[in-house]
């Protein structure tokens, strides 16, 4: 007997093989009238019940049923599905072992490369070498992520990663831009996740994307636009990113919400900021990533400061802002525009 997936057996099936458990003899009339069904609907569940084997003619008198122990019934009906799980495991396992016998000779070819250098090519296989790097970390793991805003669900696919690695002892330290401070799942994030003992800082700039496990793997992105990643093994320029790393670590601040460091302030810190990169002469696109927020935020913001140094160009607005001391690097000068 094999297997049928379709949904069975069905509420008519469960009433008739009900009555005749409690009934000695099968009356299709009466059964009808006190299921509340039509002659055809027993008729058809009466087939159904005796094909399945639920239901069986008593040896001495054909005219009576008798009900079957579903579960031998069970056991019958499903076993061909079993077998087929069985094989299909043993299909799996076998395609994974085939596989898992070129990973030696992979690993060979990496090191006859003098770089260190792999290039991953997609997201999926970017996740799959994340997730196992992180499996293998044993001490520690540094994160650069730029960006103001990390939707839910990455935030949630990472969340098992991170709780298994701080539940082993690895350290985790990683750095958000300043806008960060603004998202609401980002906050959350890191409230539950430093609870567990990882560590948050931010910054206005950073540097770029990375991740590092142990100080000998790094990630960086791919330059394509199909979140791609470059992996390095080499020990000189890992220990290079590292370096990065810990001279922008030094000069973050620990990560604390906006409301709680006065949402006021805090934006005054930002327009400081975009001033620099104005009067540095940098353009919208990369004022946005440097500070990790859109293109029209950013855009917004550079409206607002030129509106308010009553700049009508950048070069202008540069040059307002240092005369006021807003640049950060030296007092106001007080003394009367030229």
């Amino acid at each position: 007997m094999t297997f049928d997936p379709s949904p069975w057996p069905g509420d008519r099936e469960v009433a008739l093989y009900q009555w005749v458990a409690g009934n000695e003899r099968l009356d299709p009339d009466r059964a009808a009238r006190e299921l509340g069904l039509a002659r055809d609907e027993v008729d058809a569940a009466l087939t159904a019940l005796t094909q399945r084997g639920l239901l069986k003619a008593d040896a001495d008198d054909p005219t009576r049923l008798r009900p079957v122990d579903p579960d031998l019934v069970a056991a019958v009906v499903t076993t061909s599905l079993e077998e087929t799980i069985r094989a299909q495991q043993s299909e799996l396992h076998r395609i994974r072992d085939q596989f898992a016998s070129l990973r030696g000779h992979y690993r060979d070819s990496l090191s006859r490369v003098s770089v260190g250098l792999e290039v991953i090519p997609g997201l999926e296989e970017v996740r799959a070498a994340l997730n196992r790097a992180s499996a293998e970390c044993t001490e520690e793991m540094l994160t650069s992520q730029p960006g103001g805003n990390r939707v839910p669900a990455a935030l949630q696919e990472a969340l098992a990663r991170d709780t298994a690695l701080l539940s082993r002892g690895v350290r985790m330290r990683t750095l958000y831009h300043h806008t960060a401070r603004f998202n609401g799942p980002s906050q959350a994030y890191v409230a539950m996740v430093s609870g567990l003992g990882a560590e948050y800082r931010t910054a206005h700039e950073l540097f770029g994307r990375l991740i590092v496990f142990d100080r000998r793997v790094a990630f960086i992105p791919d330059k394509g636009d199909n979140w791609g990643a470059v992996v390095i093994r080499e020990p000189s320029v890992v220990h290079y990113l590292c370096e990065v790393f810990e001279q922008s670590w030094t000069h973050a601040e620990p990560f604390a919400d906006a409301v709680t460091d006065g949402l006021e302030a805090v934006a005054k810190d930002i327009d400081r900021t975009i001033v620099r990169l104005l009067a540095a002469g940098m353009k919208d696109e990369t004022i946005a990533r440097r500070l990790g927020m859109s293109l029209r935020t950013a855009r917004k913001h550079i409206a607002d400061i030129m509106e308010t140094l009553g700049a009508e160009s950048r070069f202008q607005a540069g040059f307002l802002s240092a005369r006021q001391g807003l640049l950060g690097d030296e007092p106001p000068d007080t003394a009367s525009p030229g």
